[in-house]
């Protein structure tokens, strides 16, 4: 068996064994698994949100994730399981701080107060910087189609808004970095 398969199974065997120790209230269990997956729900929260609040609300998540371990059934990897919670935590969060849905802002360029960088060799455009520039509906399909890969009937669900919307956030996400890269 070649060795990153073999990693492989052994890291998804520990996470399945680590999953049911902390189901069962095993706090070390827990604490595995929170640092094998909280860079990447961190990530998740840093593009969706605000990265103020990226630390706040990544805890929250494993906070739910704890107190709804019991009903992880094991039909998918954990790690899936805690994405698609995460999403939720993340979601529900913008709706209780009343940030607006999402409509994209008619700016003619929501990044055009960034400033532009040299084109050298050695620097390259900071996507999450640019990322953040986007106008709040744009950022969060962009971030759940290109970047998590959602299907658009299963965003539009997630934000509540219909698959159009979506398509047309994704539009105009892809548009305004593009100009942003072509400067």
């Amino acid at each position: 068996m070649p060795r990153q398969v073999l990693e492989d199974t052994l890291t998804a065997d520990s996470i399945a064994a680590d999953t049911a120790l902390a189901a069962s209230g095993d706090g070390s269990a827990f604490e595995r698994l929170y640092r094998t997956h909280v860079a990447r729900v961190h990530t998740l929260v840093r593009r969706m949100l605000d990265t103020d609040e990226a630390d706040d609300i990544t805890q929250d998540v494993f906070i739910r994730a704890w107190q709804k371990l019991s009903t992880f059934r094991g039909e998918s990897a954990f790690g899936t399981w805690l994405h698609r919670l995460a999403v939720n935590v993340i979601l529900a969060r913008r709706k209780s701080v009343g940030i607006e849905r999402g409509r994209f802002i008619a700016e003619e360029a929501p990044l055009e107060a960034m400033s532009g960088r040299p084109v050298t060799p050695e620097l390259s455009m900071d996507f999450e910087e640019a990322l953040q520039r986007l106008p709040e509906g744009a950022r969060q399909v962009f971030v759940l189609h290109d970047v998590e890969g959602y299907r658009h009937d299963e965003i539009a669900r997630m934000l509540g808004v219909v698959p159009g919307t979506s398509k047309s956030q994704l539009h105009h996400a892809r548009m305004a970095l593009r100009r942003h890269l072509d400067r």
